[in-house]
């Protein structure tokens, strides 16, 4: 039987409790113990501290306690429930930050924990049991890990937009981002994103009709909501749209759609690109809210803007920013959204964004494009497609 779950915590820190009873369910197959009842409760420091103390006379709070309702020669009845799993999440999320992981990956990794007492190990008898116990955890994770079939690393979309800031600077045909285009779906892109803006600032219509008869693995068009761009989507069909906002007196997009506000005009777009067999994706910034209304408006995909975690300038600030990207990204494959992130992401802070296993796609484009500058567009884009492949491992 499935899992149970639920929670008493005062903060979820953007754990998806489906997420997390999926994994519950997984393990248990893993164990030989999918007909067997599991219980996980999330609660808060001070709930875990008093069952600390009164179950293990520990007056301070813990990450995890496991109340097994087996006895060990009865550990293979299924008949009778696996037993209770406690998880502060105040102290997942703690370590998460320590760890630098997201707080989903560190409560899967004490869920394991937890079950691992249930099935009668104890790290605390002696120095060969915390070996054996932890051979058994590493063990179960990577089982977990293959058995849950971790979708493969995050693609790589480069979006081309400086190479036609270049060109028009001039005003004349060079360098072509059709032909740049091409360079790096060779050189191993897996898209190609542009912006066609109102003010043509950048890529040309003609552009676009170009990249859409010579792109070999996707196009993303990045667009307003405006009548005539929507009905140059609607005359190429790209592999899909980014809605995004656009106001004139931006260098290059600020902050994400406001979608709760724009329901019903976004919903409209949504409806005539669904009816073209296009799906769209919003650009939103990492914020609860706009997940939650781009579900409501029929998106197919978020895009999670990236901006404000590579802007940071300290340490505490990239966390802070990177722990919001993480639960947005989270929350959104909860729901069942597919996510892409992007805006910002440079050879610096990519890594950490491509590590997420909700990541489905990153689109990069300045920080490619400046690094084309000393060592080829070939080459920059081959560097970051390293950096996304090893985070994947």
């Amino acid at each position: 039987m499935p899992a149970l779950i639920r929670s008493e915590a005062d903060n979820l820190f953007g754990i998806s409790l489906k997420r997390l009873v999926q994994s519950a369910d997984i393990l248990l197959a893993i164990c030989g113990q999918a007909a067997s009842e599991l219980s996980i409760l999330l609660v808060s420091d001070q709930a875990i501290q008093a069952l600390n103390q009164r179950y293990r006379q520990k007056d301070k709070p813990t990450n995890v306690l496991s109340f097994p309702m087996r006895e060990s020669n009865d550990i293979d009845d299924t008949s009778i429930p696996l037993g209770d799993i406690v998880i502060s999440a105040d102290t997942a999320a703690r370590e998460a930050k320590r760890d630098k992981t997201t707080v989903q990956e560190r409560v899967t990794r004490l869920l394991v924990h937890g079950l691992v007492h249930l099935l009668g190990f104890d790290h605390e008898r002696s120095d060969r049991d915390h070996a054996i116990m932890t051979d058994k955890e590493k063990e179960l994770c990577r089982q977990h890990k293959q058995y849950k079939g971790r979708k493969q690393m995050s693609q790589l979309a480069i979006n081309v937009d400086h190479v036609a800031t270049l060109r028009q600077a001039r005003g004349i045909t060079e360098p072509d981002p059709v032909l740049a285009a091409g360079i790096c779906e060779l050189a191993g892109a897996h898209g190609i994103v542009v912006h066609l803006r109102e003010d043509r600032r950048h890529i040309q219509d003609r552009d676009v009709y170009l990249l859409r008869q010579t792109v070999k693995s996707k196009l993303n068009l990045e667009m307003g909501a405006a009548p005539e761009i929507i009905g140059i989507a609607l005359d190429i069909k790209p592999d899909m749209i980014t809605l995004v906002p656009e106001k004139r007196q931006e260098l290059t997009t600020e902050g994400g759609l406001n979608v709760s506000r724009q329901q019903k005009k976004i919903a409209g777009v949504i409806k005539q690109m669904s009816k073209a067999d296009i799906p769209v994706s919003l650009f939103i910034d990492p914020d609860p809210r706009q997940v939650k209304a781009s579900l409501e408006v029929g998106a197919t995909f978020v895009e999670i803007h990236t901006g404000r975690y590579c802007d940071a300038v300290s340490e505490e600030a990239a966390d802070k920013e990177f722990d919001l990207v993480a639960s947005a990204a989270e929350m959104a494959y909860g729901l069942g959204l597919k996510v892409n992130a992007g805006h910002g992401l440079n050879y610096l802070t990519t890594a950490r964004v491509a590590a997420l296993d909700t990541i489905e796609e990153l689109s990069i484009g300045h920080a490619i494009m400046a690094r084309a500058l000393f060592v080829g567009l070939d080459q920059a884009v081959r560097e970051m497609r390293a950096i996304v492949i090893n985070a994947a491992r």
